[in-house]
């Protein structure tokens, strides 16, 4: 088991493995949820408080997703493994690229549906996070579209990335996924 908080040159640490499964876990969490609110009417019992927990975990993911870039910044990445060709190392930098940038994009569009309005966001009545003044003409619309073409791409990404890890684990027999799971690798 790995027992430190920042990365090793073979394996991460718990900070970046934390950080990965939190956001992993509310990415996973929040689709259904944002698919469940666009059924719910005006009439509905829950049309007040089930977009209030998607805005809170919505704005608590977006913290939390900076810190992980913080932290991924100021943290060597472990030395890729051996027996990956240079083209699966491409693809899976090129894939963590876009997870972060489409991560980002839902955040941001999420922000600017809930925002445009003017009023800002109550995250789970603790504090406020203020609005920006509309940045265009049907602000709401459009972020609504970027935000739902953005999340079921994330979605479906992160779905790729769980089964290349599951192929890497399974097939390959490698440490991929060990190494995100907190496990040393074997000598």
């Amino acid at each position: 088991m790995v027992n430190t908080l920042t990365n090793q040159t073979d394996t991460y640490g718990w900070g970046a493995i934390a950080l990965h499964w939190i956001v992993a876990l509310a990415v996973i969490g929040m689709y259904p949820l944002g698919w469940y609110i666009d059924t719910l009417t005006y009439y509905d019992p829950e049309y007040r408080t089930i977009p209030h927990i998607h805005k809170s975990i919505g704005l608590i993911l977006a913290a939390v997703v900076g810190i992980r870039i913080v932290w991924r910044l100021a943290n060597k990445t472990p030395s890729a493994i051996a027996t990956h060709s240079p083209l699966v190392r491409l693809g899976a930098h090129a894939a963590h690229i876009a997870l972060y940038a489409l991560i980002l994009t839902v955040l941001a569009s999420g922000y600017l549906i809930s925002t445009a309005d003017g009023r800002g966001i109550e995250v789970f009545n603790w504090f406020m996070v203020p609005a920006i003044p509309e940045l265009i003409e049907h602000q709401e619309d459009i972020a609504g579209s970027v935000h739902w073409y953005a999340a079921t791409s994330l979605v479906i990404l992160a779905g790729l990335h769980a089964v290349a890890a599951l192929k890497h684990h399974f097939i390959d027999k490698d440490e991929t996924l060990n190494r995100m799971l907190g496990k040393q690798e074997t000598p």
